[in-house]
């Protein structure tokens, strides 16, 4: 009998602790949701502070080890690596992506594993930002950003790795450039082949056919009109990437409200909604470029792409490459991604398929082992290239990932 009654007293106080955590949690997320969002705490030094682009550093982690999503820890490594790693987002999203929770960030692990690591910040875009295209982004933002993260690591040889369009600005930025400085590129969920399947490629299709007529029997041309008058607001953004997965933006609700009463639960859900309901507003002349030469026309497909009168082109890079791919992305399959690897005149070269969607494979759970880890391990064996450390400028303190309070430097 002092047993049932232990028990029930032990299951009462379960009961009332979950009653206690859903208030707190609830009121915490209706109210004060600030508390629960988690992104852009890790550290980092400004190494440029540009309209709209910015490069931030990731130094060594202060701790001896750091907590990784699986709840493991793992050590810090103290010899870094002579090749310093450039990460690159896509565009529409905020510079967290790749900082999304202390437990989750991309930009701390590579940091932990020895890598000097740099972030290109391509801010937040306004109206006025509306012409940038791909030009724009691919070469002149980006080689001024490569050039500060050259002269601030006193090296030359740079590894770089992106998400998506921030995988594609990699490789065109390469093929036009012909930098044989850039030594090694990973690429996940980038699209190449506009007729490989998935939503990105079916609305491409969709769009090509009415668009080929308009071009054989009209004067209108697309990419003759102002990108002023295209420019989308950034909620358009958040909305067509929930409806990729409509079903799953409203089962999340309902797994917060069955899981209200775990903090962390509650923690990671609201800092990933957060993310998602705050992207950014898409500069209208790479969405012009994009949907004519990508879309419409394919280029990428056949490895080059015309921009700002230059042909980059895929047959020109010759880094070590490493291509990955979402095995349920549903905007960018498998087939989509991986002709690059085919494209690319690398002599080192692989496509592997790692599990997740179009976020979660670099964001997700899993994410971790099925592509951080890989990643980072593929990268160390190719980063040990002899260089000389010539000029690399003494360090200061970082300061946190929020906007206020960083090292400013000049323009």
């Amino acid at each position: 009998m002092s047993e049932l009654i232990r028990q029930a007293r032990s299951r009462g106080l379960a009961l009332n602790q979950r009653l206690a955590g859903t208030v707190l949690n609830g009121f915490d997320w209706l109210f004060r949701s600030d508390r629960l969002v988690k992104s852009g705490k890790t550290w980092f030094e400004l190494v440029y502070d540009g309209d709209p682009m910015s490069v931030r550093y990731y130094g060594l982690p202060e701790e001896d080890t750091i907590e990784l999503a699986n709840g493991s820890r793992m050590a810090v490594e103290r010899r870094q690596h002579p090749v310093p790693l450039v990460l690159v987002p896509p565009l529409g999203v905020t510079a967290n992506t790749f900082d999304l929770m202390p437990q989750r960030s991309l930009a701390r692990y590579m940091a932990a594993r020895g890598f000097r690591t740099y972030l290109i910040d391509w801010g937040k875009p306004e109206k006025r930002h509306a012409h940038l295209g791909m030009k724009e982004y691919a070469d002149d933002m980006m080689s001024l950003a490569l050039a500060r993260i050259r002269k601030h690591a006193g090296t030359e040889p740079l590894s770089l790795m992106g998400w998506c369009m921030g995988g594609l600005l990699c490789l065109i930025h390469a093929g036009l450039r012909e930098d044989p400085r850039i030594v090694n590129i990973v690429t996940v969920a980038s699209p190449i082949d506009m007729r490989g399947g998935g939503i990105v490629a079916g609305l491409a299709s969709a769009i090509n056919t009415p668009a080929q007529l308009i071009r054989k029997y009209t004067e209108f041309r697309l990419h003759a009109l102002d990108p002023a008058r295209m420019q989308m607001p950034a909620w358009f953004t958040t909305l067509a990437f929930k409806l990729t997965d409509p079903v799953g933006s409203v089962t999340t609700y309902w797994d917060l409200l069955t899981r209200l009463w775990d903090r962390e639960f509650v923690t990671s859900h609201t800092t990933t909604s957060n993310y998602l309901n705050n992207m950014l507003m898409y500069p209208a002349g790479v969405l012009q470029d994009m949907v004519i030469k990508v879309g419409m026309d394919n280029s990428l497909s056949r490895g080059q792409l015309e921009i700002g009168g230059q042909v980059s082109r895929f047959d020109r890079i010759h880094a070590a490459m490493l291509v990955i791919a979402g095995a349920s992305d549903v905007l960018v399959p498998p087939p989509i991604a991986r002709n690059s690897v085919d494209l690319v005149a690398s002599a080192d070269k692989r496509f592997t398929i790692a599990a997740g969607g179009h976020m979660g494979v670099i964001l997700g759970s899993k994410a971790l082992g099925e592509v951080w880890s890989p990643a980072a391990d593929w990268l160390g064996e190719r980063s040990a290239v002899s260089v000389p450390q010539a000029g690399t400028p003494p360090r200061k303190k970082a300061k946190p990932g929020a906007r206020t309070g960083k090292k400013k430097v000049a323009r």
